[in-house]
């Protein structure tokens, strides 16, 4: 008689509970006000989810930095020194920071950069021409200028937010110059290699690519790591968008000088 009052009450406590978990509404689920950002196929291929499109970007981002090398270079030197400066060129920033963070270099890391500076390479090693049309279409020179900045923005995202989690906070509650200095190398490093070049590359000023990088690591790096990211739903993936946007606009700006023209004083 026990076992079946024992039944009986247990039955009767788990049907009250199931009446009123359904009378008591559901929990509103958590609204993202600014998700309409990275909600959609732009933001897609700006943050570089699917392989394919990284691939291509990347390809895109050694071409550049080869119309660079080959511009710069003498035309007596000889292949080893062009692919030599290329690679130093496209992986600068790969190479400092992780060494920085004691990392393995992007090279060294990832085959995929090794693949895409030789192809990039031979196009400019034996198809020239191919240089010369991206200079002489603005479409296709801002296609690759646009590819050029999209891993741009994803190498320096990646190395601030690694130097941020390898550096230990001192004076503040998070490291605060490091990361950004580390995400600053990886926008810019390869101009300053290799290191017989000193400080040549800015003795003139900061270069787009280098105050871009700047800027934009010191933005993402602040927006993570305060206050201003609270209650953000994906802060990193907006954060990352908003980076690439930036260095966009600057890349293309840059390649196509188009700036103010400077007031005549009378």
């Amino acid at each position: 008689l026990r076992r079946h009052c024992s039944a009986d009450s247990t039955l009767l406590v788990y049907l009250i509970s199931i009446t009123m978990a359904k009378k008591q509404p559901e929990a509103a689920a958590a609204v993202d006000p600014t998700g309409w950002m990275v909600d959609n196929d732009v933001a897609n291929f700006l943050l570089l989810h699917q392989k394919e499109v990284l691939y291509m970007c990347m390809l895109g981002y050694t071409f550049l930095h080869g119309s660079k090398v080959f511009k710069a270079v003498p035309k007596t030197a000889s292949v080893s020194y062009k692919l030599i400066s290329m690679i130093l060129a496209c992986t600068g920033g790969g190479i400092l920071v992780p060494i920085f963070l004691n990392k393995v270099p992007v090279p060294l890391a990832n085959d995929a950069y090794p693949i895409a500076i030789l192809t990039s390479f031979a196009c400019h090693y034996y198809f020239p021409v191919v240089a010369e049309v991206m200079n002489l279409s603005p479409v296709v020179k801002s296609l690759v200028v646009v590819f050029y900045e999209l891993v741009r923005a994803k190498v320096v995202l990646t190395f601030t937010l690694a130097a941020s989690a390898a550096i230990a906070p001192t004076t503040f509650s998070f490291p605060l110059f490091g990361p950004i200095m580390c995400g600053t190398v990886a926008g810019c490093g390869g101009a300053f290699l290799p290191m017989n070049k000193g400080l040549d590359p800015i003795t003139n000023g900061l270069q787009p690519p280098m105050s871009s990088a700047f800027v934009g690591s010191a933005l993402v790096h602040l927006f993570l790591n305060t206050s201003l990211s609270d209650g953000v739903i994906n802060a990193k993936e907006k954060a990352h968008l908003h980076l690439a946007l930036l260095f966009i606009t600057v890349g293309l700006v840059s390649a196509f000088n188009m700036k103010a023209a400077k007031v005549k004083k009378e």
